[in-house]
């Protein structure tokens, strides 16, 4: 059935071209948008309408078409909205209705100029008094334009998404609000913004998988980055006391609801700072996010009621741990490593990724409103500032909320020779399987033998902060094109 309408679709462009139709037409430019004149006149009467001179013209998507012979009325689909629109007869005469009928399906784009007025039923309407076809559409909307419910089918053809549910629409409109207004609560508190290579000679600033990619001309290896984090690092040496980054991040590993290899992630770093400042300047700026965009800090997400109201909770995460084992797992290894294995959590060796993992299974995923857990190990704290007190672990925080991890941040490491044993003790881990672990990074020791000053750095994942404020289940909701097996 499809391939028949497509082929009368073909033929109905034949024969417009024809008679001398561009079915792509590029002359036609509105001044109006559906938003605006339903914002501006839908509270207005018909008998109020009636007085406004002025014409309005408005280009869009055909979505719906009604037929009564010496009439038609459509529904009109731009950019900001819908808007009926009423084409009879008597107004734009016999040739061009007959014209409408013949040749405009559901799905083509269409200029229209009229005047407004309200229908018997209240509706906001256009009254057309001039109309021309855009551009004739060859494969038809799917399920008559609304209803596109093929989970498959929605991400590998977003745009296909975007016109059949309008929801799904603004939950990108506010993906772009969330982020203009992170923009601005940084720039407010005197933050730069900054951009950073993509293409790393060496693949630092997290533990994860890269993907390798080869220069030609350089003759090299490159690899995407996995963090821009070193980089940020190397400009607060240089001066920039207040930086941030966002940009998108690359990493070779599995895809769920909660990962992509390509997602958006905000860096920023703060000079003369602590962890503990940046858990205050967190909760300031996705409390501001929330306001902004949506004027309220109380949600749901996925049935959970989430409070956004400050001051967050604050986990020390290894006293955490000994109130739920009841032993201290930084001091015995037999047990924590015995701990790890009855929860099935692969740790390679690695005591600090057995204690956050066992963390997670234990007490992250039950975590709701947000709270600040801190007090991660060293091992697997590569770039984190030792705690003054306590060597074994790290000045460093991740922010939990909907049992997941939104953000990670720490005191950054700046003396040059802590951080090249740790790369060193990171290499011995690396030998023993752990691929994902840091390598040597020369060059950055470099900058910090000439010098940064104390400084505090955060990581927030911007895919997952939208699904929270937005109540979207999956990653793949938030993001425009999600990575997808061929």
């Amino acid at each position: 059935m499809e391939n028949e309408l497509i082929e009368q679709r073909k033929q109905k462009i034949e024969e417009l071209r024809r008679i001398g139709v561009n079915p792509y037409g590029n002359h036609f430019k509105p001044a109006h948008s559906a938003s605006m004149l339903l914002s501006s006149y839908d509270n207005f009467s018909d008998e109020q309408l009636k007085k406004i001179d002025p014409e309005f013209s408005l280009a869009g998507r055909v979505i719906a078409m009604r037929d009564f012979g010496k009439s038609l009325f459509i529904h009109i689909l731009d950019g900001s909205g819908k808007l009926q629109a009423y084409i009879r007869k008597d107004v734009v005469g016999e040739e061009n209705l007959k014209f409408m009928k013949k040749f405009i399906d559901i799905g083509d784009f269409v200029g229209i100029v009229g005047n407004l007025f309200k229908t018997k039923t209240g509706e906001l309407t256009l009254n057309v008094k001039n109309i021309m076809l855009i551009t004739k559409t060859i494969c038809p909307l799917p399920e008559k334009w609304h209803g596109l419910r093929d989970v498959e089918i929605r991400y590998r053809k977003r745009y296909l998404d975007l016109i059949s549910n309008l929801d799904v629409k603004d939950v990108f409109l506010n993906r772009t609000k969330i982020i203009k207004a992170i923009r601005t609560f940084l720039d407010q508190k005197d933050f730069i913004e900054v951009e950073t290579p993509v293409l790393h000679p060496i693949a630092g600033g997290a533990a994860a998988h890269p993907f390798k990619t080869y220069h030609n001309a350089l003759d090299m290896d490159l690899f995407l980055r996995i963090a821009p984090e070193l980089y940020l690092k190397r400009l607060v040496v240089g001066g920039f006391d207040r930086v941030y980054e966002i940009g998108r991040t690359f990493r070779n590993e599995g895809i769920s609801t909660q990962h992509n290899p390509e997602f958006t992630m905000l860096e920023l770093y703060q000079a003369y700072s602590t962890y503990e400042d940046l858990m205050d300047l967190l909760e300031e700026l996705i409390c501001y996010v929330a306001e902004t965009v949506f004027n309220k800090i109380k949600f749901e997400y996925q049935g959970l009621k989430i409070d956004l109201s400050r001051p967050w909770k604050r986990i020390n995460m290894m006293d955490s741990l000994i109130d739920i084992l009841g032993e201290d797992v930084l001091k015995d290894e037999e047990f924590l490593f015995s701990k790890a294995d009855s929860y099935g959590i692969e740790y390679k060796g690695v005591r600090g990724k057995a204690i956050i993992e066992l963390f997670e299974h234990t007490k992250g995923k039950d975590i709701v409103d947000p709270a600040f857990v801190y007090g991660f190990p060293t091992d697997i704290s590569p770039l984190a500032r030792k705690n003054d007190e306590n060597p074994e672990i790290t000045d460093r925080f991740e922010l939990f909320m909907a049992g997941r991890e939104i953000a990670n941040a720490f005191s950054e490491l700046n003396d040059p020779i802590d951080q090249r044993e740790r790369f060193s003790e990171q290499l011995e881990i690396k030998a023993k399987g752990g691929d994902e672990y840091h390598e040597m990074d020369e060059d950055f020791i470099s900058a910090l033998e000439h010098g940064m000053p104390p400084t505090a750095g955060a990581g927030v994942g911007i895919d997952r902060l939208v699904m929270l404020l937005t109540d979207s289940s999956s990653i793949r909701d938030v993001i425009f094109f999600p990575q997808l097996r061929t």
